[in-house]
């Protein structure tokens, strides 16, 4: 329903405001806007008309919001643009394309997710108010993790406690939190692994570095068998849920145990965004990581060459085994071994669990260091990482955050290499609409 208008009244104040725009130099009060001076008269009317052009778009119930277009297609396409102060904060999207729900977050700054967006095309919708507000989107903090839903099936967990042992035998050296598992697909089927038998350091989604030297020493946050570094939940800053996207924003610490006492090395945020993708030939399950690294000393982090260290992902446990993984990158590779050590956009791994085939997509950000990242494909075991110490030594320098952006898209079925292509082109060139009243 449209806003009620309320009558705009021209006070003696407002006429001599009026006046005065026109240059005049002031009069007293009781000749200052002579009602017989055509020049007052046309600054009255230009500002009547201001005043009601004004009022109009306060009270306008619905905006036109168009989405520019792209040479390209583009698929779970997160568009954004500034909510106007008089627009209700719950509100959809409609036209053409669909109907789709609106979230707003504490800055003003509105989301909502397109399907699809063919080369050439500008969607066109118009924002309408709602007298409703729901939260397909949930983030719940117990237990010990962070759980995301989109209504009401599970999408992933984040550990915010240490992760149990898969069983008595395994040394509680081995102990972590910080971590995503389990990841799940549309389907309910779970696609990633932690505690593997073969590498009981594998954590579903982590992200610590492996071969480093700080402060004289070289700990390795990634192989914590060794005793020499770990990486640990410290907080919980902040969760919400909506009608688009939920999520948390936590604190981690990477921790030198190689030093005479422990000490921080670096300090990271992790930010997940889940999002929901409706209306899909595909469904899909959308969600974001921003990972920023500081320096927790007045010492830097130094990072030599190196195969793999950074973000890691490990696949499901029915995934092991050369022949029970499959691969695709940006490039079209499909080989493991020729895609270990290639540069890549994005690359998918996929495979069966329980009889269910499923994968995800991994999207690198081109705003990444040293982007299209190298990629740590294994020759047997289900495990990518992007490993931007390949190209060389680099450093993590006090005052100077390191940032990593992913996008993960997990979907049941074999890779469809199109489709994660055109999900990285909308990740890559985010979609900011412009807003008219209607």
């Amino acid at each position: 329903m449209a806003a009620t208008r309320r009558p705009v009244r021209l006070s003696r104040w407002s006429m001599c405001l009026a006046w005065s725009s026109s240059g005049s130099p002031p009069k007293p009060a009781a000749s200052r806007c002579p009602s017989n001076s055509f020049f007052a008269m046309t600054s009255l009317v230009r500002l009547f008309a201001l005043l009601v052009a004004t009022a109009t778009l306060a009270s306008a119930a619905n905006w036109r919001v168009t989405v520019p277009a792209a040479e390209v297609d583009r698929a779970a396409v997160v568009v954004s643009f500034p909510m106007p102060a008089a627009a209700s904060r719950n509100a959809i999207v409609n036209g053409r394309a669909g109907t789709f729900s609106v979230q707003v977050d504490d800055g003003g700054t509105a989301r909502f997710v397109l399907p699809h967006i063919k080369a050439g095309e500008s969607p066109v919708l118009t924002l309408r108010p709602v007298d409703f507000y729901s939260t397909d989107v949930a983030s719940v903090a117990a237990d010990g993790r962070v759980k995301l839903t989109v209504r009401g099936k599970p999408v992933l967990d984040y550990w915010t406690r240490e992760e149990p042992l898969p069983n008595d035998r395994v040394d509680k050296k081995f102990l972590r939190s910080g971590h995503i598992h389990p990841v799940h697909s549309p389907a309910g089927t779970v696609i990633t692994g932690s505690y593997p038998a073969d590498h009981l350091h594998h954590h579903g989604i982590w992200a610590p570095w492996t071969k480093t030297q700080f402060q004289g020493r070289a700990p390795d946050f990634w192989n914590m068998g060794q005793l020499t570094g770990k990486v640990e939940f410290a907080e919980l800053v902040r969760i919400w849920s909506g009608p688009v996207h939920g999520g948390w924003v936590a604190m981690q610490r990477q921790i030198d145990l190689s030093a005479p006492s422990p000490v921080t090395a670096l300090n990271e945020t992790w930010e997940v965004t889940v999002y929901e993708v409706t209306a899909t030939v595909t469904p899909m399950r959308v969600f974001d990581l921003v990972i920023t690294q500081t320096c927790a000393t007045p010492d830097p982090l130094i990072l030599p060459e190196y195969r793999y260290g950074g973000l890691g992902f490990r696949g499901h446990d029915g995934w092991n085994g050369k022949d029970n993984a499959t691969f695709l990158t940006s490039e079209g590779e499909t080989d493991r071994v020729k895609g270990n050590t290639s540069r890549a956009r994005w690359v998918h791994i996929g495979g069966r669990s329980d009889g269910a085939l499923a994968g995800v997509g991994i999207l690198g950000h081109p705003e990444n260091f040293r982007a299209p990242e190298p990629l740590r494909l294994h020759p047997t075991e289900p495990f990518v990482c992007f490993a931007p110490s390949q190209l060389g030594e680099f450093r993590i320098e006090p005052g100077k955050p390191h940032v990593m952006r992913y996008r993960f898209v997990v979907t049941d079925g074999p890779a469809d290499g199109a489709l994660l292509e055109a999900c990285w082109q909308a990740y890559a060139k985010p979609a900011v609409a412009t807003l008219s009243a209607e």
